[in-house]
């Protein structure tokens, strides 16, 4: 597995796609837009999924499925909903094929087998689900629904880059029912909150929570919520969103209920997702030169152990020392691989584990096994440290703690030096293409606005943060008066 990564100063976006591939996460497919991903890869998002679905069901949420297939009927119910995506939409018209007598041994769509209804491939799930809940509730004791789906949706995407953006792509999505317009929004907002919980404490990444202007919400929400990252790169990804989507859907598809006095009202409603771009933003936020760097509540293996030897008696005394500190590191639920192949040399080893960002190294050779040590490496200081063998488990757990804190303080510290208040835009224009990073400035609150400054500057408005100050102040484009600062940035 070679390493030759392009240095992320020379190009980011290189760099970028060379150690997705290089790292075996991922790879371009067959399919124009779409991706394979690698089973070091899935394994990253697997874990991803399992701490969200912790999460999700500890609010009260439960699993379904829906189908993948729209009817268009139902698909343009919801009009702003359907006009928000119409354009990355893949439709199906036929179900089948059969022999091309003007080409042999080809094939061709058949004529007849035309659908009485096209289908949408879905987008997102709003509309199907929507139609389904009408058969679900009746009465206010049917409320609230709290359903979570684990699905793949496809999004045809003309710039496709992986993880971030793929024709099709793996996410989870929450949809909800209720009974008020306040227990909806309060679901939206804890989800939000989900999210930046998962995000800061297993990704290690800071975010900012915040609303989305109305240029930029979900097509078909009243209100968006989001959590907004910051790469290394000095771009924004949005690496989660929670909406607030009233009764729109619910009036779209007649789902009613009869409330508490018997009155018949449309149902409250919030949809919430993740997808595999979270693996972007890991990737973006933590790697290095040298690699990916994972944070080691996400890693797939936290602990890797390498062995260095000439002969196999030396290898079986070894692989007996290893045996019993894996097993005392696996009692305290660390993840731990012995490498133990006999086709690499211990550096070939090395690099690979390196590229792949596992957050500790151990190597074991027959000097340590003579003074009772090992070489401990950490991946995310590229650091070296002998140290005894005694008690080993309990220091590699306190480390990987460090590590994991450490990532985030990182992080943290970048993000927060690359935010810059502005009052004027041609200060606004200097940083974005000079320091990058968000920028903080008074907008006049028009979509006339928003827009010209994004096509001015390519910069867009990531959210207006949750603890944004109330103050007054002067639109740095229109110099008309504001009442807040809302965050720009460039974003992928």
């Amino acid at each position: 597995m070679s390493k030759n990564l392009t240095k992320r100063a020379e190009d980011y976006s290189k760099w970028y796609n060379e150690l997705v591939v290089k790292a075996d996460l991922a790879e371009n497919s067959a399919v124009r837009g779409c991706m394979v991903i690698k089973p070091y890869g899935y394994a990253i998002w697997e874990k991803m999924q399992a701490e969200l679905d912790k999460m999700f069901k500890a609010t009260g949420h439960q699993n379904a499925y829906f189908p993948l297939f729209v009817p268009k009927s139902l698909f343009e119910a919801e009009e702003k909903n359907a006009e928000g995506f119409a354009k990355e939409c893949a439709v199906v018209t036929h179900y089948r094929l059969q022999n091309d007598p003007d080409n042999e041994g080809k094939l061709r769509v058949d004529p007849d087998a035309k659908l009485e209804e096209e289908l949408v491939v879905r987008p997102t799930s709003e509309a199907i689900i929507w139609n389904t809940y009408k058969g679900w509730i009746q009465s206010y004791r049917d409320l609230p629904i709290l359903i979570n789906q684990w699905a793949n949706v496809v999004r045809w995407e003309m710039r496709t880059r992986l993880f971030l953006r793929t024709a099709e792509f793996l996410w989870q999505e929450g949809h909800t029912a209720h009974a008020t317009e306040a227990e909806a929004i309060a679901e939206t907002e804890q989800m939000n909150t989900v999210y930046a919980d998962f995000a800061e404490n297993f990704m290690a990444i800071p975010v900012i929570k915040g609303v989305k202007t109305e240029s930029e919400r979900f097509a078909g929400a009243i209100d968006t919520h989001c959590i907004e990252a910051l790469m290394q790169d000095g771009k924004a990804l949005q690496a989660g969103t929670s909406h607030f989507l009233g009764q729109n859907f619910a009036k779209a598809f007649d789902v009613k209920f009869t409330n508490k006095e018997g009155k018949q009202d449309h149902v409250w409603a919030t949809s919430w997702g993740v997808s595999t771009r979270l693996m972007g933003a890991l990737i973006m936020t933590h790697s290095d030169d040298q690699g990916l760097v994972l944070p080691p509540n996400l890693a797939p293996n936290q602990v890797v152990i390498v062995p260095i030897y000439r002969s196999d008696e030396q290898f079986e005394a070894i692989k007996e020392v290893v045996s019993k500190v894996k097993s005392d590191l696996e009692a305290k639920n660390i993840t731990v691989k012995f490498d133990d192949r006999d086709t690499f040399r211990p550096g070939a080893k090395f690099a690979q584990h390196e590229l792949q960002g596992v957050p500790l190294r151990i190597a074991i050779g027959p000097k340590d096994l003579e003074n009772g040590t090992v070489e401990l490496a950490r991946r995310d200081t590229l650091t070296k440290e002998v140290v005894s063998i005694e008690g080993i488990e309990d220091r590699i757990s306190d480390l990987l703690k460090t590590i994991q804190e450490d990532l985030f303080n990182k992080a943290q510290t970048f993000r927060d030096n690359h935010i810059t208040e502005v009052e004027d835009f041609e200060t606004f224009k200097t940083i974005l293409e000079t320091k990058t990073g968000f920028v903080s400035a008074h907008w006049d609150g028009t979509a006339e606005t928003e827009n010209k400054i994004k096509e001015l500057t390519k910069a867009t408005i990531r959210c207006i943060p949750y603890d944004s100050k109330i103050e007054e102040g002067n639109c740095i484009y229109t110099g008309n008066t504001s009442k807040q600062r809302v965050l720009f940035a460039k974003a992928y």
